[in-house]
């Protein structure tokens, strides 16, 4: 007997159906080469051949030549089948022993564990000898019931929609009370450029006297120290801080938990320390009974909040409408298959139902008219036309006669076809498209990783940069206080020298927070 090896070569640059029946049929007819199946998502070609008369190499020097590119691939488990069964009828652990060593005897089975308490057998195979409906015989000849477990068709583990919900309803909250803040400080802008024109003019007409008036409602003490125009701020802050920015606190809390410091921490780090700030500030003055009423920061948080819960919300939407793309494809799967028995001259012998997953390779597969193919395969007999416009898009059905290769997932129109399956499992075209796009999803573009890495780094140093801010200010309003009295807008003279220099370093180190917080990065 001619020994016959099996190996595995990466192919690259093939585009359709035709490169894979190019690259079959020139290499059928090699000598040593005994068969080759190639799958083009995966881009993969399993070649058994006779290792007395032709290498893996030289195999993927013939893909080579036919202008493609080729690489044998190493140490390539792929092949190996793996197989998750639901087991009845087990009462002990020598039921799991027998079953066990039954299996491990068995020509073709790699590995197995059976678990007594959950019922589940883990099987690992070789498709080449063994296949899924063998192992489940093997276990029934022992007097046990099984079946398969049963996989998620539904692709719920794509779905965005709670996310999206939450992101949403973080941004609503946020700009209801956003846009009051914005309100008020816009107004309190123009207020302070028309007085201090007045103040420059001394001659106010009485436009600017009611200006001047409406102004003053806002800055009007409702207690001493507290302003109108502070406390409405305060009031609008708080919700945004409690439901607008939730999940940030969770996020980061995580984070820190973790020992990194990402997006989230610096956003909550700002809009909390904006917060707090405002707030102390604000009690200090009504301690003081302050004449001048404090500057507060409380227009940030809503403002970051906003902008930043817009982003994330984005950002779900579109993953939510890919991963609605891929359920869709998932749905076009069959359930089932017919696998029928053939005798001589392709006479029909006997057929029974299976699950598409105990579809083994070589096994014969009926498909009628207006059903779906259930694995990619060889038609044998029978004359049909297929749809197959959801892989290739083409409206017009293609003609099928025996030879020809079907796709899963595509839908036989009139004539019965008997097909022979090549690809099964995970590996038929539609499975491996699925996989692509899961991928795709999965994985984070470089500018992300890039852009996280950043802000590992960014945290903390943002965070120095304004504890510095805060100490050099101190150091230098104690050194000279001249310079602090310049820029400290509405100090009086009750307010002791050290409480103004504090509260002045204060706001330029929380100022520095809140501007270098990325938002830009973070939307981007």
């Amino acid at each position: 007997t001619k020994t016959i090896s099996k190996c595995y070569v990466q192919v690259t640059g093939m585009t359709c159906a035709s490169c894979v029946a190019n690259i079959e049929r020139n290499l059928r007819r090699e000598d040593g080469i005994h068969s080759i199946l190639v799958a083009l998502m995966a881009g993969k070609a399993e070649v058994r051949y006779n290792p007395a008369v032709i290498h893996p190499s030289a195999i993927a020097e013939l893909i080579r030549e036919l202008g493609f590119g080729a690489t044998v691939m190493e140490n390539c488990s792929e092949g190996d089948g793996i197989l998750e069964l639901v087991v009845r009828g087990m009462t002990c652990a020598s039921c799991v022993h027998k079953i066990e060593s039954t299996l491990m005897k068995t020509n073709g089975v790699l590995y197995c564990s059976v678990a007594l308490a959950t019922n589940k057998a883990h099987i690992k195979y070789d498709p080449e000898i063994i296949g899924p409906r063998d192992v489940i015989q093997v276990i029934k000849d022992l007097g046990f019931t099984t079946s398969l477990v049963k996989k998620d068709r539904s692709a719920s583990h794509l779905d965005h929609k709670q996310e999206i919900r939450q992101w949403k309803r973080s941004f609503v909250v946020s700009l209801v009370f956003c846009i009051p803040v914005m309100g008020l400080m816009i107004y309190m802008m123009v207020m302070d450029s028309q007085l201090s024109d007045a103040h420059a003019h001394h001659n106010m007409s009485n436009k600017e006297m009611e200006a001047l008036h409406s102004s003053m409602v806002l800055e009007y003490q409702l207690l001493p120290g507290l302003s109108v125009m502070n406390f409405l701020s305060f009031l609008l802050c708080v919700p945004v801080q409690m439901f607008g920015g939730w999940h940030f606190y969770i996020q980061a809390y995580k984070a820190l938990k973790h020992r990194t410091a990402n997006m989230d921490v610096l956003i909550v780090l700002a809009t909390s320390i904006a917060f707090v700030y405002s707030f102390v500030i604000l009690l200090v003055a009504m301690a003081e009974k302050a004449k001048v009423n404090p500057v507060t920061f409380f227009d940030t948080p809503p403002m970051l909040f906003v902008f930043i819960s817009l982003g994330r919300w984005l950002e779900h939407v579109a993953k939510g409408k890919t991963s609605e793309a891929l359920a869709r494809l998932i749905s076009l799967q069959a359930t089932e298959a017919t696998i029928v028995t053939l005798g001589p001259d392709n006479v029909l012998l006997s057929e029974e139902q299976v699950d598409v997953e105990l579809v083994q390779r070589g096994d014969i597969v009926k498909v009628i008219p207006g059903g779906k193919f259930p694995v990619d395969g060889r038609v044998i007999e029978g004359h049909s036309m297929v749809d197959e416009s959801l892989i290739t898009g083409e409206a017009m059905p293609v003609t099928k006669k025996p030879g020809n290769t079907v796709i899963a997932g595509s839908i036989n129109q009139n004539g019965s076809l008997l097909i022979s399956a090549t690809h099964v499992g995970a590996d038929t075209t539609l499975s491996q498209i699925v996989k692509l796009v899961e991928e795709a999803q999965t994985s984070k573009a470089p500018i992300q990783q890039f852009a996280d890495k950043l802000s590992g780094y960014f945290v903390p140093s943002i965070v120095a940069v304004s504890v510095v801010t805060l100490f050099a200010w101190i150091i230098i309003g104690f050194v000279d206080f001249e310079i602090v009295e310049k820029y400290f807008l509405g100090y009086n003279k009750s307010i002791s020298a050290a409480e103004v220099i504090i509260r002045f370093a204060f706001q330029a180190s929380i100022t520095v927070l809140c501007i270098a917080c990325p938002c830009s990065l973070g939307l981007a």
